[in-house]
């Protein structure tokens, strides 16, 4: 329990924050998730619906500090390769 008032504040803060970063994590691997499937069924128009989707809500959560700026490229790069590369073939 807080003892002071702005410790008090603080918490209140962190359980929002803590509500709003958990949301859009599991909205951003809701995604990585929809894409993977799409390229497993070699739905290539779809995949890349899903790749441009996935790159605007993981880099708004980079943006956001949800998860770091280098964790959100190097996500991007490995799915657009695996995406390019699986519907290649």
């Amino acid at each position: 329990m807080a003892n002071h008032k702005s410790a008090a504040k603080r918490a209140r803060q962190s359980i929002k924050k803590n509500a709003r970063n958990r949301s859009t994590k599991n909205a951003v691997r809701t995604w990585e998730k929809k894409l993977r499937e799409a390229v497993v069924k070699k739905d290539a128009k779809g995949a890349q619906e899903l790749l441009s989707t996935y790159v605007s809500k993981i880099g708004k959560a980079a943006a956001k500090g949800v998860v770091k700026t280098q964790t959100a490229a190097r996500k991007v790069s490995r799915l657009s390769k695996y995406v390019s590369t699986s519907l290649s073939k």
